[in-house]
């Protein structure tokens, strides 16, 4: 396999768990980008725009986009930091209250998509995945 082919494979397969993931939360008016920042800060709490680009690999202008649009929904709130510039971005309660029915959602959906994927391929993936993303860190 060249290395082309195997970036082509991973974008056309990262864009498909996107569409699906999209149609999973869609009763719920979210999106993938959208449900990647509440996961992040119900796992770590309220953290700094800047630090959730950085965790996130997402350039500032469409993370203000996403953010502006949760704080929109009630989800999100942002909090002033130090300096004018910092801003800490937290779950709202009502975020909190509806976390768990997003998160049933995606994981179903994640389960769906795992069905026929055996659980030693998924570990061995997951291992793979895993020291690359070192790599390029």
């Amino acid at each position: 396999m060249t290395n082309h082919a195997l970036f082509h494979t991973l974008h056309q397969l990262s864009r498909q768990l996107t569409n699906q993931l999209n149609e999973a939360l869609k009763p719920f008016g979210l999106y993938s980008a959208q449900w990647s920042v509440i996961f992040v800060l119900h796992t770590k709490g309220s953290i700094t725009q800047k630090e959730l680009c950085e965790y996130l690999f997402v350039e500032a202008p469409p993370m203000t986009r996403t953010i502006q649009r949760l704080v929109k929904q009630g989800y999100v709130r942002q909090i002033p930091g130090k300096d004018k510039r910092e801003k800490y971005i937290q779950l709202t309660e009502e975020a909190v209250t509806e976390f768990p029915k997003w998160e049933h959602a995606v994981t179903e959906c994640n389960q769906t998509l795992l069905t026929n994927f055996p659980q030693n391929s998924q570990q061995e993936l997951t291992r793979l995945q895993g020291i690359w993303l070192k790599e390029l860190l």
